[in-house]
């Protein structure tokens, strides 16, 4: 997935279709000289419609695609006859896509199934035609029922990747090379902080045939809850993550308190990202000997952890399994 290409935040203008008008037709033929109302039901106008698509990661489709309008309904007929219904809009995208409203920023609905579809924008109703509105006193209305107006706004689409492990850490704790070791994917990876700008997916072989994903979420710092370092955008793709994978490396200075600060960073962004399954590891062991390792374990106390290594390989696949495991607990 090409930096360049991933987008995963854009607004969109959406219109719907406005509902076709009733008719207000009386029926003429050559000998029935007056046979009464019989104009037909105004069309639906189209809908908006977002479409989920397991196989797209991406926004990009919409970011030069500003506007969106869906057709509008045809007018009734004679003999009660219903117009069409104007043409639904439908706009394909990946799972884990939020739909917001852009002045109020109200939740509209999420994407997460494939194929799930949801009505951004409802199109007008149609009118009725005039043969709704006769009765035993009014047997010829000579008036029939507009169609609605349909809907129009800006919405904001963001996407949150979805994921069965979201890797969290700061900038360099060796998340893109963890992920580059286990999977096919191919991350940018370098030795300075925020070489990875937007995530990054990898499905993960294990045993047996079984496989689950990972994603390599950008590093965030400290403040990312309020917006540093674009953490903002960082974070929100660890709430569709169903366990995260802590990772402290090894040459840090303080690796509880790095860890503390990565949970206190969650917590105020999201408190009920602390609800998740989560697992610590230390990276880039590959620089510890036995007596450091002991030390460090000493440190982080009764916090359950694992010292790895991706350049080494050390204890790749213990880590494989205790994922597997606690994604299945």
């Amino acid at each position: 997935m090409a930096e360049t290409n991933f987008v995963d935040y854009v607004r969109i203008h959406c219109q719907s279709g406005n509902g076709g008008s009733g008719s207000a037709h009386l029926r003429r033929e050559k000998f029935v000289a007056k046979g009464g109302p019989d104009g037909g039901d105004g069309g639906r106008g189209g809908h908006v419609i977002l479409v989920g698509n397991e196989q797209m990661w991406t926004l990009l489709h919409l970011k030069f695609r500003k506007h969106i309008k869906a057709g509008h309904g045809d007018p009734g007929g004679k003999q009660r006859s219903k117009g069409a219904d104007g043409e639904d809009v439908y706009v394909e995208v990946p799972l884990g896509t939020v739909a917001r409203d852009v002045e109020t920023g109200e939740f509209l609905f999420e994407i997460t199934k494939h194929g799930e579809e949801q009505v951004l924008l409802e199109g007008g109703r149609g009118g009725l035609g005039n043969d709704h509105f006769k009765t035993s006193t009014h047997q010829t209305p000579r008036f029939a029922q507009p169609g609605e107006e349909g809907e129009e706004g800006w919405k904001i689409l963001e996407l949150k990747v979805l994921a069965d492990v979201g890797l969290v850490g700061f900038p360099s704790a060796g998340k893109s090379t963890l992920l580059s070791v286990v999977s096919a994917a191919k991350p940018k990876i370098a030795d300075y902080p925020f070489t990875t700008l937007v995530p990054n997916l990898g499905i993960v072989g294990h045993r047996e045939k079984r496989s689950f994903v990972m994603a390599d979420i950008p590093g965030i710092i400290e403040g990312a809850h309020e917006g540093k370092g674009l953490g903002l955008r960082f974070l929100r793709h660890i709430e569709r993550n169903s366990m995260l994978l802590f990772m402290v490396p090894a040459d840090s200075k303080d690796h509880l308190n790095e860890y503390k600060v990565l949970l206190n960073e969650l917590e105020k962004y999201n408190p009920e990202l602390l609800d998740k399954q989560r697992f610590l590891t230390i990276s880039k062991a590959d620089m510890l000997d036995e007596e450091l390792m002991q030390e460090i374990s000493s440190e982080l106390g009764e916090t359950p952890h694992m010292f790895f290594s991706a350049v080494s390989g050390l204890n790749i696949l213990p880590l494989k399994d205790r994922i597997w495991e606690i994604l299945n607990s």
